[in-house]
C-alpha cells in the first residue's frame, strides 16, 4: 500500500534542500526555514504542538518554533523532517503518519512550489487524489462558522462511473449555498486557505461567494 504521506514528506524535503532556508512560502510571514521548524516542532515537541492551530498556547508554540529555527542548522532541520517522528512520538504509531500527514505534507509541499513563479499543478495519481478527498471530511470543522452554506464538489471523475464514490461533501448546511468545484488537490488547498493559488470555481450568487471569500481560515 502506497504511503502518500511518506512520498510527500520526501518530496518536500528534496524541495527544501533545493530552496534553502530563506525561500518564500504561502504561509504568511514564513520562509522555508520557518516551515521546516514548524514540521519539526509538530512531530518532536508535543509540549508545544498543541498551539499549532491557535488558541491560548499559540504564543508558546510560536516561541518554541523560533528557538528551533534559530538554534538548529537548516540542513539538520530538513533531515529531522525527512527521518520522520522519533520512535516514542504519537506520530510514530502505525498508521498515524498516513492519517495525520497525508494532507499536511501535501499542502506544505505546495506552499513552497506555488510561492515560486511559473508553477503548474502537479499530476497526482488517482489514489492520492482519493486520499486527499477523504481528508476533506474535516471541512465540516473548517467551515462551521461560514456565513453561507458550503458544498465541495470534485470534478476529476465521471460521477456516472464512480461505483458508489461520493463526489460531493456538504461542509456547511445553510442557505444560500456556494458550491466550490475542482480537483481534490485544489479543493484541499482552497479549504485550507490557499485561496489565491487554488484552481477552483464557484457556483452561487455573487453576494454569497463574496461572503464566503471573506473568511480567514489559513492553517
Amino acid at each position: 500500500m502506497v504511503n502518500y504521506a511518506r512520498e510527500e514528506r520526501l518530496a518536500l524535503c528534496a524541495l527544501l534542500d533545493q530552496a534553502g532556508p530563506d525561500a518564500p512560502t504561502l504561509c504568511a510571514g514564513w520562509r522555508t526555514g520557518d516551515l521546516a521548524a514548524h514540521l519539526v516542532l509538530r512531530e518532536r515537541r508535543p509540549d508545544a504542538a498543541a498551539g499549532v492551530l491557535g488558541g491560548p498556547l499559540a504564543g508558546h508554540t510560536a516561541r518554541v518554533q523560533r528557538r528551533i529555527r534559530a538554534r538548529t542548522p537548516f540542513p539538520a532541520l530538513v533531515e529531522a523532517v525527512r527521518s520522520g517522528p522519533p520512535r516514542l512520538s504519537v506520530m510514530a504509531i502505525p498508521g498515524m503518519d498516513e492519517r495525520a500527514n497525508t494532507v499536511e505534507y501535501f499542502v506544505h509541499h505546495e506552499d513552497i512550489r506555488r510561492a515560486r513563479p511559473g508553477w503548474e499543478p502537479r499530476e497526482l495519481s488517482g489514489g492520492q487524489a482519493d486520499a486527499l478527498w477523504r481528508g476533506l471530511r474535516v471541512a465540516r470543522l473548517l467551515f462551521r462558522k461560514s456565513p453561507v452554506g458550503v458544498e465541495l464538489a470534485r470534478d476529476d471523475k465521471d460521477p456516472d462511473r464512480g461505483k458508489g464514490d461520493t463526489f460531493r461533501i456538504t461542509a456547511k448546511k445553510a442557505t444560500p449555498v456556494v458550491t466550490v468545484i475542482g480537483a481534490p488537490a485544489e479543493l484541499t488547498l482552497w479549504a485550507l486557505g490557499r485561496t489565491t493559488v487554488a484552481k477552483v470555481r464557484f457556483d452561487g450568487t455573487r453576494a454569497a461567494v463574496s461572503r464566503l471569500a471573506s473568511m480567514n481560515r489559513q492553517l
